[in-house]
């Protein structure tokens, strides 16, 4: 067929044969003559190549191969085929380590000590400049105030807060059970079980309520937004913002942070409550505490003060949270795969933060006296 490779096989010198290419030996034609190359056992002393105009690199690592299985000389090469039969001949060396080689130990254990801590540098120095901007489109909208999207904000509150009471209600009851249950078995000891209420009062009002909450707000609601914002990201959709002269942080960031920091308390205090409550149900249960004597003796026990530190906890813990989501978002550009990644990285983000941060206010509260 005209335009295909082919072959043919003539006597040649010396008992061998010379193998006689036709047509040109490219990717798109040389396929179907493969097989019966690969057929080939008569020894080949020559392979003419005058008669195939054109060759390119699969060709040429072809004629390379059968030369090299049958020790045959190649001839009637142009001199574009020579350059090819070259460069393959060249390529073709099995010299190269398998495996690309590694620095020692001692050497390889600091620099990835140093990718990591430079990695982090970078890493503070991109969560400053996204602050930046916060603060910036802040500013603009404080200016502006119709630009502010007070539609997306009472979206994100229902999302982020009101969607979330189910789960974090049945979260804090069993947290507050087990609280109780624990605490009491530990206070039984000194027959001071009645401190039971004491322990899941002041527990629940100023640590884990509030604390168990931004965990689980990290863990619905900051992967939701790295995952929403990074999948715009992917979509160009952020770059069409940008286009009709719409900031995304405005549109997108501003409205979720201020949401998280205006439910997160609220949710907290939710949290503390429902956890208190499942201390009075098993206190009734099991250690004979009537459930309203457990709620009234709350009153007694709990300071204000701890109500206090829980609320102030709320908007910095939903600051973290929407600021961890938000931003991993926006560091998405390769692939769907980079959003998971992403979207990984915003919850351990804040998770961690949201636990330093707490070390940081105990200590903190401590000191001036709320402890």
């Amino acid at each position: 067929m005209r335009g295909s490779a082919d072959f043919t096989t003539e006597p040649g010198a010396e008992g061998g044969v010379t193998l006689v290419f036709t047509g040109p030996l490219l990717v798109s034609s040389i396929g179907a003559v493969d097989h019966r190359l690969r057929a080939l056992e008569s020894p080949i002393a020559a392979i003419d190549l005058s008669a195939s105009p054109r060759i390119d690199t699969v060709g040429a690592w072809t004629v390379w191969r059968l030369s090299q299985q049958f020790g045959a000389r190649i001839i009637g090469a142009s001199a574009e085929a020579e350059k090819l039969i070259a460069a393959i001949s060249h390529a073709d060396d099995n010299t190269a380590p398998v495996t690309a080689p590694r620095l020692a130990l001692l050497l390889r254990v600091p620099e990835q000590v140093g990718m990591v801590v430079s990695g982090l540098g970078i890493g503070m120095l991109l969560v400053l400049g996204f602050l930046g901007q916060v603060v910036l489109a802040t500013g603009a909208i404080l200016r502006h105030p119709g630009r502010f999207r007070i539609r997306a904000l009472i979206h994100q509150m229902e999302l982020m807060g009101v969607n979330a009471l189910a789960i974090i209600g049945l979260m804090s009851f069993l947290v507050g059970v087990v609280i109780a249950q624990q605490g009491a078995v530990q206070l039984r000891q000194f027959g001071a079980e009645i401190y039971t209420v004491n322990l899941v009062g002041r527990l629940s009002m100023r640590e884990l309520g509030i604390l168990m909450t931004a965990i689980m707000v990290a863990g619905r609601s900051g992967s939701a937004f790295a995952a929403q914002i990074g999948t715009m990201k992917l979509t160009e959709e952020i770059d069409a913002m940008r286009t009709i002269g719409v900031s995304p942080v405005e549109a997108l960031v501003i409205p979720r942070l201020l949401a998280t920091m205006i439910m997160m308390p609220l949710l907290g205090t939710y949290s503390a409550v429902i956890g208190i409550i499942g201390g009075a149900a098993l206190s009734s249960l099991t250690l004979g505490i009537p459930f309203f004597t457990f709620l009234s003796r709350i009153q007694e026990v709990v300071p204000v003060h701890d109500v206090w530190v829980g609320l102030i906890k709320g908007p910095v813990f939903g600051l973290i949270v929407a600021t961890s989501g938000c931003y991993q978002g926006l560091q998405v550009k390769n692939d769907a795969e980079e959003v998971g990644t992403r979207t990984t990285a915003a919850v351990v983000m804040a998770i961690f933060m949201v636990i330093v941060l707490d070390a940081f206010f105990a200590v903190f509260f401590s000191e001036v006296g709320w402890g």
